[in-house]
Formats: C-alpha cells, sequence, structure tokens
C-alpha cells in the first residue's frame, strides 16, 4: 500500500501514531513472512512467556519478539550466542516506533553435510532452469483423476483421502505407491512418478509425506525424484511435511503446497465458493486479530517493565555489577593459566630437544671400541680364508704335478692330448715339463682299450 500526498509537504501535519501506523502498514504490506538468520543477543523472557531479543549478524541487527503461544512450540531453549534461522514478519511497533520481526518460528541454524548438499543440488537444478515459472505447467481447475505418490501406510495419505472426500467425492483417486523414507526410497518415488507419466490416466499428481527431520523427508531431496518431476508430462503438486520444510522437490513441482492437505486443497476444487471466500476472512480477521492482540501484549509488557521499584532496580544493577566483576576474575585468572600452561611447555619442549652430550661421548667410545674389534676380528677371517685358499690352489697347480717327473703332451695348436688315438704318426707335439718345453715327433703309436 502507497500513500500518495498531493498538497505541499511542509504544510501537512500528522501526529506521531498516524506516522507510526502509515510505517507499519507499509513495512507489513513491502515485506512477506520470510526466514532470516543471524544470532541471538540480549535474549530475555518476560515473566508472561513472551520472549524478546535482538537477532544480528557482523553489520546490522533488529529486535524480535516471539510470542509465547509460538515460542512454546520449541523443543529447544535458544540462547544467547545461537546461530538460528527465523520465519518471522517484519512490522513497526508503534508504541515506540522500533522495527521490528514478529517471530513465527524458529531452527537452529547448519544441520551439517545434508543442508550443504541440498544448497548444492538447489543450485544446480536452478542453473538448469528446472525451478524457472515459465516451465511450470499450470494446475487443472476442475480434474477427474488425481494421482497420488505416497507410500499407503503414511498418515498423510489418510489426510489427502479425507481431504478430498470432503471437497469433492466425485473425483477418482490412482494411487501410486511408493516408500517415502529409507534407503532406495528415492528411486522408488522416481519410478512411481514416470510411471505416473507414461500411463496418463489422472489430470493432476500429487506427491505427499508427512513432516519430518531434514534425514526424515532426504528422499525428496535427491536428483533422482527432481528430475522424475521436471520430466513428467502431468501438473505436479509437492505436499511434502509441513509448513516450514522446503525439498528439492518443492522447488521443481509446478506447485508447492505446505502440507499434504493442502495439496489435496490445492488439486480438488470445493464445492462451495461461499465457504472458501468465508474461509479466507475468517483468517484474515483472525490474523489482524493476533496482530492486535500481539501487540497489547507486547505494550503490556513494555509498560510492566516501566514498572519497577528503584530499589529492585538498584539490587539488579548491583547483581549485575558483581556478575561483572566476577566474569572479570576468571578471565584473568584464565589468562594466567594459559600462559603458565604454555610457559611449562614450552620448557619441557626445551628440555627434550636439548642433546644430552655425556651420553652422546660414551656411545661414540662404545662404537669406536667395537669398530676397532670388529674390524680386527674381519681382518683374522679374511686371513685364514686367503691361507686356506692358497693351499687349495697350490693343490690343484699342475706345476707341483710336472715336478713330480710328469709333463703335458699337447699338439701344436694347444689341444691337450689324453690318449693314443688322438695323435697320428709322424705328427709334431709339444712337451711341456716342470722347467720348459719341447717338440716332439711320433714315430710310432700304440692304443690301448
Amino acid at each position: 500500500m502507497r500513500y500518495m500526498i498531493s498538497q505541499d509537504p511542509a504544510n501537512i501535519v500528522i501526529s506521531v501514531s498516524e506516522l507510526n501506523r502509515r510505517a507499519r502498514t507499509l513495512v507489513e504490506s513491502g515485506f512477506p513472512l520470510l526466514w532470516v538468520a543471524g544470532e541471538i543477543s540480549n535474549f530475555t523472557r518476560a515473566t508472561s512467556g513472551h520472549c524478546y531479543f535482538l537477532l544480528k549478524d557482523a553489520q546490522a541487527q533488529a529486535r524480535c519478539v516471539f510470542f509465547r503461544h509460538k515460542a512454546s512450540a520449541l523443543d529447544w531453549q535458544p540462547e544467547n550466542g545461537m546461530q538460528v534461522e527465523v520465519r518471522a514478519a517484519p512490522t513497526l511497533y508503534e508504541a515506540r516506533g522500533d522495527f521490528q520481526l514478529n517471530v513465527e518460528t524458529m531452527r537452529r541454524s547448519g544441520l551439517g553435510a545434508l543442508f550443504e548438499a541440498f544448497e548444492r543440488l538447489k543450485k544446480k537444478l536452478e542453473q538448469e532452469g528446472l525451478f524457472e515459472t515459465s516451465r511450470k505447467k499450470p494446475i487443472p481447475a476442475f480434474p477427474l483423476v488425481i494421482g497420488i505418490v505416497t507410500s499407503p501406510k503414511a498418515a498423510a495419505l489418510r489426510d489427502v483421502l479425507t481431504t478430498l472426500a470432503r471437497r469433492m467425492p466425485a473425483i477418482r483417486i490412482v494411487l501410486y505407491p511408493a516408500p517415502v523414507q529409507g534407503e532406495g526410497a528415492g528411486e522408488r518415488i522416481a519410478q512411481a512418478i514416470r510411471s505416473a507419466s507414461a500411463r496418463a490416466d489422472a489430470d493432476v499428481l500429487i506427491i505427499c509425506r508427512g513432516g519430518g527431520s531434514i534425514e526424515d523427508l532426504w528422499a525428496f531431496n535427491e536428483e533422482v525424484v527432481a528430475r522424475a518431476i521436471a520430466d513428467c508430462a502431468l501438473p505436479v503438486i509437492a505436499g511434502i511435511g509441513h509448513e516450514t520444510d522446503f525439498t528439492i522437490a518443492d522447488f521443481v513441482a509446478d506447485a508447492r503446497a505446505p502440507t499434504p492437505t493442502a495439496a489435496a486443497e490445492l488439486a480438488s476444487p470445493n464445492r462451495e465458493e461461499l465457504l472458501v471466500r468465508l474461509g479466507a476472512l475468517y483468517r484474515q480477521l483472525k490474523h489482524s486479530a493476533d496482530r492486535l492482540l500481539e501487540a497489547r501484549m507486547q505494550q503490556l509488557d513494555y509498560l510492566g517493565k516501566r514498572l519497577v521499584h528503584p530499589g529492585q532496580r538498584i539490587r539488579d544493577q548491583a547483581r549485575h555489577l558483581a556478575h561483572l566483576a566476577t566474569r572479570l576474575k576468571l578471565s584473568m585468572m584464565k589468562v594466567l593459566d594459559t600462559a603458565s600452561w604454555r610457559v611449562a611447555d614450552l620448557l619441557g619442549r626445551l628440555r627434550t630437544t636439548r642433546p644430552d652430550l655425556v651420553a652422546a661421548a660414551l656411545q661414540h667410545r662404545e662404537l669406536a671400541r667395537r669398530l676397532k674389534l670388529g674390524y680386527a676380528r674381519l681382518l683374522e677371517l679374511h686371513e685364514v680364508r686367503l691361507r686356506r685358499l692358497g693351499a687349495n690352489l697350490e693343490h690343484l697347480n699342475p706345476r707341483s704335478v710336472l715336478e713330480r717327473g710328469y709333463s703335458i703332451v699337447a699338439k701344436v695348436d694347444g689341444r691337450i692330448v689324453r690318449s693314443a688315438a688322438e695323435v697320428q704318426t709322424s705328427e709334431r707335439l709339444r712337451l711341456a715339463f716342470a722347467r720348459g718345453t719341447a717338440l716332439a715327433r711320433v714315430e710310432s703309436k700304440e692304443d690301448v682299450d
């Protein structure tokens, strides 16, 4: 909503209340319900049960209020320093003119590798254009047959069937069963989607499952399911988990519903448009009443804080001062302890790295003694072996045989003669003696068998 002022702004006078009211209207109409991430700071819980805190990052901060009836749904306790993501509606608290976030729900940030895998696949498919609005098929207003991909045992199936029976009993239902959780669930879901697309016996396809953790819903974050949805010839409605649960299937589907029941409502027409309109007006009225009630509750908390007794305020400040003194003392002790441990560690490392010269000298002398003994022993072994080899060589020396009167007979070409059959009459032979050689001629020979 925009306000147009046709007169000269310098001549227009409005009250502070009117200014804040207009600013609140602009803020609430200009921002949808959205997720905001940051660190909790200055967290306080009023006696009424409402929670007030700052949500900040490195550059900015924003005031937040988390009303009791919404904060009680958390199964964990928010604390200062926590990194969280809040689903909130930006608004302006008119009484003080403060911009703030009215928190609907809160979750802890950074659940690990699954979120990283989710973001990587989301970015990849978004770059491929699978999330583009231009490729999404319109949902038929009056379908005759609705296909459902889910587990036959899922509570979500009962919710969808109940809703369809209530809204339009004449619609025919075709169930494509597939497990919605566990190992292999993603491939089975993709097969069911491909089967529905191939058979083409439905006008629209609902993929649904009840709420759960990111691990429980992970089958709908697998790439095979996303591509099966993108390739499906039927319009696909994703009704997976609760309103705050988002999966890759939600982004690829032609329409996303916050719950399985809402998916059934989106896929089927209502028999009475008047009831639809009445329900919308009721929700608008409830929303306005909730906002008015929340503003009044916040104003009551604000006024209640201002009614603190001066003596109580002094006691609170004294307790805070004592707390700060204790923290300062503990911090100083921690710094001193850390420094002492650091010095002790360095001294220990210095002692372990300093060489022991006396031990090194003793080791050197021992090694020198052992080297000398080893060297002497090695020489003795080589000397004994040398004498043994010399004796063996002397025993095998043919000259010793020749000294005993034997001679070696060889042909002129150097071949040794071992038998009379090897020589011919008149053949010249060479005779080798212990000292000197001689040439001889064979006059006759006598073979011996």
